[in-house]
């Protein structure tokens, strides 16, 4: 009922519009139009996102404004000249309208060659569909179209248009009838500038990936018809100029590239008469779920003379845990992310105390430190970027999800959790219970993967001899910031001691040994046992030992390198982050409690023997290859407490022997 009351109006428009001079029809649209811009907001901020896309880089803001304003008008004159001219004959319209190089369709025809026209939402478009048959009427002629969603409307357009002599071919119905009609050596034209969502090409236009529709340059290949660009632009007070466009040739070229040729004809169309093409349509609309594009139905294409680098990016942030394991167990996610398509930058923002790590992995394009707890101070830095299309919220947190709402962020993706559903407009589901464990890596790669990401194959460490990645650390205004300490990671481990302590300890193997755990004790193997596997392996392999850890580890370590004497070195307390990598970078194994220095470890491909008592290595266990993990099931792990409410069984069952064992079997089977 609804749609037939909106019809009647249509129609009650229709025929106001019929008597009144098109002159008039088109101040007045002109008018409305103005309106428009005035009242809505939504399509207003639309069409200047759009502009900023297509002219943002010519264009002053105050011309892309002036520019969205002057589209709208237009758009309100030729829509309501539209009405009328469904109505008008052939001739009248052929006078309010002048063509150039109409010969370019007239040679091609002639020849006995079909054509397809590549058309666009340029000024009057309806115009070229009514007045189409008067100057090719030796053939036949039709249009394929998309169903419009009141079907009372649709079927009065599609008889305005048969009316004229244009055949219709609804795109749901498949394309036998339009390939017919070709092969007869007819005329279809193609609407080629609109979003096309999954059957679309991702291919570039005005810089940006777009899905586009490759119909035109399929039939053109499937029946040999020529590809002719037909642009009509406003040309004074309701008159128009239609302009055909030389041919693109089809013979030799793929529908991927004709395809990419087809955006770069149509954008020049476009520069020719910005404020005539639609701008109010969503033509680079971001997919849901998946807007990366790795597993998209036809892809992306990139023609030969365009890289990866040419194209405007895709800017995505990534809010990093706020834990050294939590945000390494993430890194594969990011990696997939990254690769999820060739216009993608990332952006990491990570607490500053950990925004280290992150230079380690080449797929991140810049860091953003947040320096501060304040909330407002992490929205302020967000904002101080240049805008993001999407946000990837690693951590459950209500307070991260609020940072990327109040940031602006369009897009925001996570888990449900911690009562933020509000705040996401994607939101990734767990799979449903009862399911088997699943490490925290997973977690992560689950979210790559529903963006539309590959995670098949995820890689984590990084190469220990060739890790030297430049600085990408920015500060809340965009500059480096020193003060981070965000310089290059490089140097030898020898750097990190006093050179009294050290002096040779370059030619020595190497062993890291973290005793600690941020987390709480429940995680700390016996601090006496650490000695005595530490002093055990000493006695039968010439090594040093390196101690890492925190100010609230220093007790331990003092205790064990007591026990070890000059075959150990105490750097506990006294590393940053930086540091820290720089000499686990040279370490045969790390012998460790479950830690994020374990987990930076396996990043850095260092083979690691990890202690569980009160976690689950399942869970948490380090990723990639030879690692060794010791632990003993007792009836109450894991329980994941920070502190032992009982004996510490689960600990004192892991025996030292049995660590001196798996150090010595690594330190076997690795090569000096």
């Amino acid at each position: 009922m609804l749609d037939f009351i909106v019809y009647l109006l249509y129609r009650a428009g229709s025929a106001i519009a019929s008597v009144l001079p098109l002159q008039v029809l088109f101040v007045l649209g002109e008018f409305l139009g103005f309106c428009a811009w005035i009242v809505l907001g939504n399509y207003r901020h639309l069409a200047r996102r759009n502009v900023t896309i297509a002219f943002g880089s010519e264009k002053s803001p105050k011309e892309l404004r002036l520019l969205v304003r002057r589209h709208f008008q237009r758009l309100g004159g030729n829509l309501l000249c539209s009405i009328k001219l469904g109505v008008t004959p052939p001739e009248k319209m052929a006078a309010r309208s002048e063509v150039e190089n109409l010969d370019v369709i007239h040679q091609h025809l002639r020849a006995g060659r079909p054509v397809v026209l590549i058309l666009s939402h340029l000024s009057n478009w309806e115009l070229f569909a009514h007045i189409l048959p008067k100057y090719i009427g030796y053939v036949r002629s039709g249009t394929i179209y998309r169903s419009l969603g009141n079907r009372f409307i649709d079927e009065h357009v599609r008889r305005l248009r048969g009316r004229a002599g244009v055949e219709m071919f609804n795109r749901k119905e498949g394309f036998e009838k339009a390939i017919k009609l070709l092969r007869e050596g007819g005329v279809i034209g193609i609407l080629s500038d609109q979003h096309s969502g999954d059957s679309g090409l991702w291919v570039p236009f005005f810089g940006r990936l777009a899905s586009t529709s490759p119909l035109p340059a399929l039939l053109a290949k499937r029946t040999g018809a020529a590809l002719v660009g037909v642009a009509i632009y406003t040309d004074g007070l309701a008159r128009w100029r239609i302009v055909v466009s030389p041919g693109l040739e089809a013979k030799q070229a793929s529908v991927e590239l004709l395809t990419a040729k087809t955006n770069d004809l149509i954008a020049v169309q476009i520069r020719r008469a910005p404020e005539d093409w639609f701008w109010v349509h969503n033509r680079w609309k971001m997919p849901q779920p998946s807007f990366l594009l790795a597993r998209y139905k036809r892809g992306v294409y990139l023609p030969p003379d365009i890289s990866a680098q040419d194209l405007q990016p895709f800017r995505i942030l990534i809010r990093s845990s706020n834990w050294l394991g939590d945000a390494v167990m993430s890194v594969s996610a990011v990696r997939a992310i990254k690769n999820g398509r060739p216009d993608a930058h990332v952006m990491i923002a990570t607490p500053a105390k950990i925004a280290s790590v992150w230079k380690l992995v080449p797929e991140v394009d810049a860091i953003l430190p947040l320096t501060s707890k304040s909330l407002l101070a992490a929205v302020r830095s967000i904002r101080g970027r240049p805008g993001f299309d999407v946000a990837i919220l690693f951590p459950n947190s209500l307070r991260v999800a609020l940072e990327a709402r109040l940031s602006g962020v369009r897009r925001r993706v996570g888990y449900r959790g911690h009562s933020r559903s509000w705040l996401l407009n994607q939101i990734i589901r767990q799979p449903s219970p009862p399911r088997p464990l699943e490490h925290q890596s997973a977690r992560y790669l689950r979210i790559a993967e529903r963006c539309g990401a590959n995670v098949a194959n995820g890689k984590l460490s990084v190469e220990k001899k060739t890790l030297n990645p430049p600085s990408r650390c920015y500060g809340a205004a965009g500059a480096h910031d020193t003060s981070l300490n965000c310089e290059s990671v490089g140097g030898s481990a020898a750097q990190l001691a006093d050179s009294n302590q050290t002096s040779n300890l370059k030619h020595q193997t190497l062993i890291g040994l973290c005793p600690g755990a941020e987390y709480g004790p429940a995680k700390r193997w016996l601090p006496e046992r650490f000695a005595d596997v530490a002093a055990r392996v000493a006695a039968q392999v010439p090594v040093q030992w390196i101690l890492f850890g925190t100010h609230n580890d220093a007790e331990v370590g003092g205790r064990i390198a007591a026990g070890l004497g000059d075959s150990c070195v105490n750097r506990i307390g006294q590393t940053t982050l930086d540091q820290l990598i720089l000499a686990l970078r040279e370490c045969r194994l790390l012998l460790t409690n479950d830690t994020g220095t374990m987990h930076l470890a396996s990043l850095l491909g260092v083979p690691v023997v990890a202690i569980f008592g009160s976690t689950e290595p399942r869970l948490t266990g380090p990723l990639g290859d030879h690692h060794i993990v010791l632990r003993h099931h007792v009836e109450c792990s894991p329980c994941f407490l920070r502190k032992c409410p009982i004996d510490f069984r689960c600990m004192k069952a892991v025996a030292a022997q049995e660590v001196v064992d798996a150090v010595l079997s690594i330190l076997k089977a690795q090569p000096l």
